[in-house]
């Protein structure tokens, strides 16, 4: 049975108090820090002065990410079934005759 943790985080000046599966703190931890240097890249580039927006603007990005690289990865899935179609057709004509 996996020990729970308390952690706090803090995300754009508020602290989130979890409780989470140790294995799941290293991450956590990770992604609270990038989404502190996506706050200040955007902060930076952009005029912005809400929090909420800059929150709604690192969202945007991350989920953009993980859609990207689901695409991605079809393309490569599909690409490579292509690849193995036309190898095991070559196979199989190279068997036949």
């Amino acid at each position: 049975m996996s020990e729970k943790l308390k952690i706090k985080l803090s995300i754009a000046n508020r602290v989130y108090p979890l409780t989470i599966e140790s294995s799941q703190e290293e991450g956590l931890r990770k992604a609270a820090k990038n989404i502190e240097v996506m706050i200040k890249q955007f902060e930076q580039s952009y005029s912005v002065r809400d929090k909420q927006d800059v929150l709604a603007m690192c969202a945007l990005q991350f989920a953009s990410q993980v859609e990207q690289k689901s695409i991605d990865k079809a393309n490569v899935n599909e690409h490579v079934e292509e690849k193995l179609n036309a190898l095991n057709d070559l196979l199989h004509a190279h068997l036949v005759s």
